[in-house]
């Protein structure tokens, strides 16, 4: 596999990069505020050959290197546009927070090629899969509104039991810091922040480390299109920035998708950790599990892909396979020559798997995960494999991983593909069950009976078996969670509105004069809450 290096005369105008983007603004309070002090270098993992012959990674331009100051300014800004509950923004009519967010959806659409290009070259992603992140994303909020107009007008109607008549509604938090990954540093963060806005939390978000500049052309229309202080944007090192945030007790929800230590760390800075809502994606290990009967063509092209689509930076890639002896050799030797297939290049080349990697100092720890692993035995099974080029990795396919290897405990996210044997079915169910993180697993195989005793096991120790396909988070109508060390919470089009909200009721004795009052707050509207308003 080859990494080339293109100059910048090589470069398609298409998708080539304008002088540095060195954005100053930040949201505060409905204010772009300009930011006067240091800034953050954002250097994109594509290297470009200079017209002295020189390579080196390109300069995309720089952020804000906000302080504790700016951070409790913003939230200061949040907390008054909550107003423990009374805020114009989690008082008002769901027909009216939708139209606010539908008024971002078209400033969003508006924008949607300078952002692909900044996601493309921020972090490395192929063209097609950036365009897609942006585009599932925003019919993920689109999913969202009619999700919420359907709950919405569930909740108009009142209950009768037991002589007691009422009105369950949901009501938002208080307010979400959200903070998303950089391998989807727009998809997986607005997951989590437009059901917590449209469910009425003011927002601070904080966007990932890597993936940052492509938030600079959405800003003003966070602005523009939504009241002062619901929506506030802030950058620069989390522990100058977020544990501020935390320790102020103010945040009512934590939205974070990273490592469990990161959020064990964020948790326990909170003064009134019961007071804290934490959904939470976190650090997954899924097993991709080929039974002696699977469709070898079938399992080696799932399991390619899961472990290696954007170089297995995905939580929910599979980081460990594990096939019975009696395919093993069959499937290593299909599978080095799938993986050998697979295209390495620039992220705007057609047909591109594999790119270079957007965090420093990745490569490294890859090949210390590498040489730990032919250490204990390991033999790297594919040629060139785990050679580096630049911020670069080929892929290496390493057979046979054992538990004395730290690969297999690890989750590496990236370009490494542990492959191990087993000989029974309760070999498999022992390796889910120790391990400390539980997303997914995948299960490929026909004989009903043993693929039904591994779906029984797994499901008290993952949030999701897939049957002969790849790990995966969509559609975005199905649950996504995880137990263990993977998650807390559960995120889907649905699921998300309930864990940015909670359950409400206001309830009365079924007499006239209760049913008068009743009748009297409505027609008089009178209460926010209590409403029978029906969303067409």
């Amino acid at each position: 596999m080859r990494f080339s290096v293109p100059t910048e005369a090589e470069i398609p105008e298409s998708v080539r990069l304008g002088p540095p983007l060195h954005q100053r603004e930040y949201l505060v309070g409905g204010v772009l505020v300009q930011w006067q002090g240091p800034l953050n270098d954002v250097f994109s993992p594509v290297s470009v050959k200079q017209a002295d012959g020189t390579v080196s990674q390109r300069l995309m331009g720089s952020t804000p290197l906000l302080t504790t100051t700016e951070s409790l300014q913003a939230l200061d800004a949040a907390v008054k546009a909550w107003d423990l509950g009374r805020g114009p923004w989690p008082t008002m009519p769901v027909g009216d927070r939708i139209a606010h967010v539908e008024r971002f959806l078209v400033a969003m659409r508006a924008k949607r090629s300078e952002v692909v290009k900044l996601l493309m070259w921020e972090i490395g992603k192929p063209l097609k899969d950036a365009e897609r992140e942006f585009d599932r994303t925003v019919e993920y909020i689109v999913d969202t509104i009619s999700a919420l107009k359907d709950a919405d007008r569930h909740a108009t109607r009142f209950v009768h039991e037991q002589g007691i008549m009422g009105q369950v509604r949901r009501v938002p938090l208080g307010v979400a810091l959200c903070m998303g990954p950089y391998n989807y540093p727009l998809n997986e963060t607005f997951s989590t922040m437009f059901p917590a806005l449209l469910m009425g939390n003011p927002v601070i978000f904080k966007p990932a480390k890597f993936g940052v500049l492509l938030v600079q052309p959405l800003l003003e229309a966070f602005r523009d299109c939504f009241p002062p202080g619901v929506v506030n944007v802030i950058y620069g090192r989390g522990r100058e920035t977020v544990g501020a945030l935390m320790e102020s007790g103010k945040v009512d929800v934590l939205a974070f998708i990273g490592t469990n230590k990161g959020a064990n760390d964020l948790k326990r800075l909170h003064p009134r950790p019961h007071r804290l809502k934490s959904v939470l994606g976190l650090d997954a290990k899924n097993i991709g599990i080929v039974m002696a009967d699977a469709d070898l063509d079938e399992a080696v092209k799932e399991c390619a892909l899961g472990t290696l689509t954007f170089n297995g930076q995905r939580c929910t890639a599979i980081k460990l396979v594990m096939v019975h002896r009696q395919l093993a050799d069959a499937f290593v030797s299909r599978f080095v020559s799938q993986v050998e297939s697979l295209k390495a290049g620039l992220p705007w080349e057609s047909g591109v798997t594999l790119t270079a990697l957007p965090e420093p100092g990745k490569t490294q720890y890859l090949q210390g995960l590498l040489a730990d692993a032919q250490k204990h035995g390991a033999k790297v099974m594919n040629a060139q494999g785990g050679e580096v080029s630049g911020a670069a990795m080929t892929p290496a396919v390493l057979y046979p991983v054992t538990r004395d290897m730290r690969l297999w405990h690890e989750e590496q996210f990236g370009p490494l593909v542990p492959i191990t044997v087993f000989d029974d079915e309760q070999q498999v169910i022992d390796a889910v069950v120790e391990s400390p993180f539980g997303q997914q697993v995948s299960l490929f195989g026909k004989d009903a009976v043993k693929m039904g005793r591994v779906i029984d096991a797994c499901a008290h120790q993952v949030g999701r078996i897939n049957l002969n396909s790849q790990c995966q988070r969509g559609p975005d109508s199905f649950p996504f969670n995880g137990r263990k060390d993977s998650a807390e919470g559960t995120l889907s089009v649905t699921d998300a509105l309930r864990v940015f909200s909670i359950r409400t009721v206001v309830a009365a004795k079924v007499t006239e004069k209760n049913k008068q009052v009743v009748r009297d707050i409505l027609t008089g509207r009178h209460s926010a809450f209590l409403s029978t308003d029906y969303l067409l």
